[in-house]
């Protein structure tokens, strides 16, 4: 194929590639299908990649048959030289076939089957999910998981229903139509974490992306309701273990029901302080550690907080530890953090425990080297305030000596 030159006009701007599926953009260039849809809707561009002109996601791309034809004809022609010919493409999805599908969806005998081939449509493409969105498809896959909700056996089709909303997201309009519609939204969505299914760990990480999504969508009178098996259950998938993109998806959610106080005591009494620094111990990624030091400085802002934080043996080491090792956003959460502990649950035996574990010389560290001014004074705050305990320590006594 290197010694046949390909006309310039059978290949796609974008993929340099020849095209098997040619449509025309309405300025007026043609694309390959696939290129041009990736570039509109993963890629969220909204110009025109020849032409720079405006192209919105939702404008019309027309089937290019005539160049699709002569495309077709050069590769038979060109055959004996290695060039297979492309086929014909299947027309693509419209509107109109997947309102069919999804008015044929409820009826239980063709359930499974609909379900599974509109899991197929939402990976195929992106222009696929176009429709599947505008058609409320995710909607549909939502009130399938909660009508299935607490029901013993009703487990099919949950796995390729939780796969569509990965890739079919809802409307913050639709969601709070679809929460005064059914109210067992989140909590069908959480029930999905304790079902066995085969795939589990693959479920149950598709099911907090999802309630991530929605949580992230749900307006305030949605979050400061959450009942406490909610935090249960999540605080259940950090201690079961899931894919990290779903660690991240549930500490995600954890940390935007942290402003109102009474889910943090929520997750206080579901045990989240104890999990938050056992992860912590598995040394996770940057990101994790900025989330779990997130969550935990907002926990540790209660009493019954704090009072799990000091209790594990671990705590003060592992936040004390992570000082100057990730990134500046993990010392602002680490150094409140202690300040915290150390304002209001300073004991003799927590002071000693700051020293024993090396807390305290981090602090010292602190003030030596390049970091953000507040950081500084914040450690300097924290070793003033207990100098006369942490002075006794011989190797560090002239390090806390007050300026």
């Amino acid at each position: 194929m290197d010694d046949i030159e390909v006309p310039q006009y059978f290949v796609c701007p974008i993929s340099l590639q020849i095209m098997q599926d040619p449509v025309t953009a309405i300025t007026g260039i043609t694309y390959d299908r696939d290129s041009i849809e990736h570039w509109l809707f993963q890629s969220k561009n909204t110009t025109c990649p020849v032409t720079k002109q405006p192209l919105p996601r939702d404008s019309e791309l027309t089937p290019n048959h005539t160049l699709r034809r002569l495309i077709q004809a050069w590769c038979t022609e060109n055959a004996s030289h290695g060039i297979d010919r492309i086929p014909t493409p299947k027309p693509p999805l419209d509107k109109a076939q997947v309102l069919k599908l999804l008015k044929d969806f409820w009826n239980p005998k063709l359930q499974l089957k609909i379900i599974q081939k509109i899991e197929f449509l939402a990976t195929k493409s992106e222009g696929n999910r176009k429709y599947l969105v505008d058609a409320g498809v995710a909607k549909a896959m939502l009130l399938f998981i909660a009508n299935r909700c607490y029901k013993e056996g009703l487990v099919d089709g949950l796995e390729e229903a939780l796969s569509i909303l990965h890739f079919v997201r809802i409307s913050s309009e639709e969601l709070s139509l679809l929460f005064m519609e059914n109210d067992q939204i989140i909590d069908s969505l959480t029930w999905v974490f304790g079902c066995k299914l085969q795939n589990q760990i693959s479920v149950s990480t598709h099911a907090v992306l999802v309630l991530k999504s929605i949580i992230q969508k749900a307006n305030s009178s949605v979050l400061e309701t959450l009942n406490p098996d909610f935090f249960k259950k999540l605080v259940g998938v950090l201690r079961n273990g899931v894919t990290q993109q779903g660690t991240n998806a549930a500490l995600h959610i954890m940390l935007d029901a942290c402003p109102w106080g009474r889910n943090r005591i929520k997750m206080v009494d579901a045990g989240a302080v104890y999990e938050l620094i056992e992860l912590e111990f598995e040394a996770p990624e940057k990101k994790t550690t900025e989330l779990i030091f997130g969550i935990l400085f907002h926990l540790c802002s209660c009493a019954d907080g704090r009072a799990q934080f000091v209790s594990h043996k671990g705590g003060i080491f592992v936040v004390s530890n992570r000082l100057l090792k990730v990134s500046p956003s993990a010392d602002d959460r680490a150094i409140l953090t202690l300040s915290l502990i150390c304002k209001c649950s300073g004991t003799n035996m927590v002071l000693q425990e700051m020293l024993e574990v090396g807390a305290v010389y981090r602090l010292c560290t602190l003030l030596q080297v390049d970091c953000a001014p507040y950081l500084k004074d914040k450690a300097r705050q924290i070793l003033r305030s207990h100098y006369e305990e942490w002075k006794k320590c011989p190797c560090l006594g002239i390090s806390l000596r007050p300026r």
